[in-house]
């Protein structure tokens, strides 16, 4: 047993003093530089002897190699002529961002200031295919005349804001000594096509300060909510601060017996007293009692 543990030891000592031997050989061969490379570097004027150089020398020689180096490139740039400047094709370069956000601008603005103009000839543009302001047909006298009955008397139309009520024929009379002929002739479409009565079109707004007039379906009458203005079934004033009656629409009959009428051409009112029909109110008033 110490036989065998004295060879170990031996062994292991012998290992040892290979591997130191092989490390010094590897750092000689790293570290020590040769003969002749300690020869050039001596020879050179730049940097001296490696005893002698320093950082200074360094520097010194860096900055002559920049020197040298400037002189070079500026005779190199007198020796040719500079070559001619050629505009950059617009198609290779294509649109900015700085060019596409002030086109973008501008559009939006053009397109905003089209759309409001357009707006406004819109609304100024006159309605020549019906509706206020223009002349249109409102239908057949007969049809007109059973929907007033059916409506209690009173029939709207929206689309011209005008109120369409019947007018008795006994009254036409009365009537042909205080209104026009636009306004007669579809106060006189009862007795020109034999039916029990004609049509008279009123517009909705009152002559005092233009409020919109509503019927009163207990007293028969127009009753203004904002003043207490009163108006027969025909426009014709009863009571209140109105300067007039309520004014109405021309009219015209069509050989087929069909009723237009011209929103355009707006009557004045009868003058205040007139009272062709001779009608009271059937009923209480909506607004108030009436002044005679």
């Amino acid at each position: 047993m110490i036989t065998l543990g004295i060879i170990a030891i031996v062994v292991l000592a012998g290992i040892a003093v290979f591997a130191t031997m092989r490390g010094r050989q590897a750092d000689e061969a790293l570290g020590i530089l040769s003969s002749e490379t300690k020869k050039r570097d001596a020879a050179s004027s730049a940097l001296g002897s490696e005893a002698e150089l320093s950082g200074k020398q360094v520097e010194k020689a860096a900055a002559l190699d920049r020197k040298a180096a400037s002189k070079q490139l500026v005779l190199a740039g007198d020796s040719a002529p500079p070559a001619p400047y050629v505009p950059p094709d617009p198609e290779i370069i294509g649109v900015s961002r700085r060019q596409f956000f002030n086109r973008s601008i501008v559009l939006m603005m053009q397109i905003g200031l089209g759309g409001f103009g357009a707006a406004c000839i819109a609304f100024l543009w006159p309605q020549l295919g019906g509706g206020f302001g223009s002349a249109f047909k409102v239908g057949l006298v007969t049809d007109l005349l059973a929907e007033i009955r059916s409506n209690n008397g009173f029939l709207y139309k929206a689309e011209g804001r005008m109120w369409l009520t019947e007018y008795p024929n006994g009254a036409i009379e009365k009537a042909r000594a205080a209104y026009s002929a636009p306004e007669l002739a579809g106060m006189e479409a009862g007795h020109t096509l034999g039916l029990d009565g004609g049509i008279i079109a009123l517009y909705q707004k009152c002559p005092h300060l233009g409020c919109r007039v509503p019927s009163c379906g207990t007293s028969q009458w127009f009753e203004c909510p904002c003043h207490g203005s009163q108006y027969n079934r025909v426009g014709e004033k009863r009571g209140g601060p109105a300067p007039r009656g309520m004014d109405r629409f021309a009219m015209s009959i069509g050989a087929d017996g069909s009723l237009t009428v011209n929103t355009g051409a707006i009557v004045q009112g009868p003058p205040i007293g007139t009272n062709t029909t001779g009608q009271e109110a059937e009923g209480p008033n909506c607004i108030g009692q009436s002044s005679h």
